[in-house]
């Protein structure tokens, strides 16, 4: 079986690396474990979440022990890391709430029977921490200068941070020594902007139980284009399907720039190498075809195949000019209000397509505003029942953005 360190390099997934070669070679030696945190800020994880997520994956796939470790502990304080402000305070329910959202979404990408993955939460170990005792038995490992000159701290003290947020890299390094001691774990991977807190915790383990463990960051995806990967003009690319639709989920993917495709293709799906290079020779509109194999696989992965084939079928059918489909994210609007009749402008910010009715004016004077293919020349337009075809209006914003309005009694 191939070496899960070159596995992940091939795939592009490593920035750094404590020690790229004793992490190969114990990789070779046999099962390792290794975890990554996901805070639970949210009831669902999105786009960002996917690479460390795929990364777990692709390393059981090589025959190692993943963990998926929740932040119900450290949530109550929230990471600094790469912030200019604090995070907001949530409360324990709403943590607890969102790990449970959360562990269910990863278990889409990992297969935890019989223990070979583990999802745990580090409330279990650090909620019931004895202050004192701690800051005696692991505090005392830690330098403030060291602390401090981390680049995950330099940004948000510069702006001011407070004594609770800089007790988080202990947390963290805390989790790795708890995990260590407890479930053998070497490895802890995560995003490059967590290397101070991830070497911290190595170093905790080197001194407390005179061993070695490993390090490996992930690179910041962004776009070719140099925008943040999984950001868009409407919000977050959430997984859960009731903050995202899995159409406008697949529609995300299948709109990726032209030269993001292949990097996305080796990140984001578990297709073979030899596979994304002959997807990778498409050129002109053919790469439409890499695009569908993307969004197909990425959404099947996330919503299942179902769902990523009513996806595919119904992007396939509006890029043809064919007519809406259910798959289209919808809603629907009382006959008697459409018989009054409806501002575009009101309708279009109230379906989700525009933010405002600002924003949607604005998209109509750049004439990206349509109903059932018709541009709508005027923001003082007023939708009435004779707008409908075949009982819907079929809105778009741009070339790609739809919804599906039905009419109810």
């Amino acid at each position: 079986m191939a070496n899960a360190y070159d596995v992940l390099a091939e795939r592009g997934f490593i920035e750094q690396c404590s020690d790229e070669e004793g992490l190969r070679q114990a990789l070779d030696a046999g099962p390792v474990t290794a975890y990554v945190g996901f805070d639970p800020t949210a009831d669902s994880l999105h786009v960002g979440h996917m690479l460390p997520v795929m990364a777990l994956a692709n390393l059981q796939r090589c025959g190692h022990r993943p963990i998926a470790l929740m932040g119900g502990g450290t949530g109550m304080i929230g990471d600094p890391s790469g912030k200019t402000e604090m995070r907001q305070i949530l409360t324990v329910e709403d943590i607890d709430a969102n790990v449970e959202c959360i562990k269910e979404q990863i278990s889409r990408f990992l297969d935890f029977s019989d223990d070979k993955a583990l999802c745990l939460n580090n409330a279990d170990w650090l909620r019931p921490l004895n202050y004192i005792d701690f800051l005696r038995d692991i505090g005392r490992h830690f330098s403030v200068n060291r602390m401090l000159a981390a680049e995950g701290y330099k940004q948000r003290f510069e702006r001011g941070l407070n004594f609770i947020e800089f007790n988080y890299q202990i947390l963290q390094s805390y989790d790795f020594l708890h995990l260590f001691q407890t479930e053998g774990n070497l490895l802890q991977m995560g995003g490059n902007d967590q290397w101070g807190n991830i070497v911290a915790g190595i170093d905790l383990i080197r001194r407390v139980e005179g061993e070695t463990a490993y390090a490996l960051t992930f690179p910041l995806i962004t776009t070719s284009s140099g925008a943040k990967m999984g950001k868009t003009a409407q919000g977050a690319v959430w997984l859960d399907a009731k903050r995202l639709s899995p159409y406008d989920f697949y529609q995300f993917w299948i709109n990726t720039e032209d030269a993001d495709v292949e990097r996305f293709l080796k990140l984001f799906t578990f297709l073979p190498l030899a596979r994304i290079a002959e997807l990778n020779k498409l050129e002109g509109a053919q790469i439409r075809q890499a695009k569908e194999v993307l969004a197909f696989e990425v959404t099947q992965l996330v919503h299942g195949a179902a769902d990523a084939q009513q996806a595919r079928d119904a992007a396939r059918a509006l890029f043809a000019g064919k007519g809406d489909s259910d798959a289209v994210p919808g809603s629907e609007i009382d006959a008697t209000a459409l018989a009054e009749g409806i501002n575009v402008c009101e309708l279009f910010h109230d379906v989700g397509l525009c933010k405002s009715r600002g924003a949607a004016r604005r998209l109509i004077q750049q004439g990206g505003a349509y109903v059932n293919d018709d541009k709508v020349d005027s923001h003082d337009q007023v939708l009435t029942n004779a707008d409908l075809r075949d009982g819907v209006l079929m809105l778009r914003a741009g070339k790609k953005r739809y919804h599906r309005v039905t009419v109810t009694e």
